[in-house]
């Protein structure tokens, strides 16, 4: 079914302003209309990396999806490449999407690193009703 393609595999997020339900992790827009999302996310290695000559690191991708479909229409995405020197990174992600009333948005880290990462203490996630 078409619903197995909006599953994540993984998330992060980190949401605020009055649609924030901690319980679910989500930011459920109150109104219909055009709301301006950013995020931050400080991201660190877990795991000390193995220095490969010739290694040029791994893509990191950060998404604001609506309705966890991460799809062309209903997502923000920004993509970073992890050099092979350095454990501690920071994205950032900024855009605007239309959400009808009650559709949520979220924050997914697209991790094809080859160590684990955790997204550190102070990455943010907000979101501005534009207008309707």
């Amino acid at each position: 079914s078409s619903h197995s393609l909006c599953q994540p595999e993984r998330e992060e997020m980190f949401h605020r302003g009055p649609g924030l339900n901690l319980t679910s992790g989500q930011y459920t827009a109150p109104l219909a209309g055009f709301y301006t999302f950013s995020s931050t996310l400080h991201i660190a290695r877990r795991e000390p990396r193995r220095k490969r000559p010739g290694c040029r690191g791994s893509r990191l991708r950060v998404l604001i999806c609506v309705q966890s479909c991460c799809q062309h229409n209903s997502h923000l995405e920004s993509v970073s490449q992890l050099e092979s020197s350095g454990d501690l990174f920071t994205i950032s992600v900024t855009g605007t999407l239309y959400l009808q009333a009650g559709q949520y948005a979220s924050v997914f880290v697209d991790n094809t690193a080859g160590s684990p990462l955790t997204v550190q203490s102070g990455s943010d996630f907000s979101a501005v009703l534009l207008g309707v």
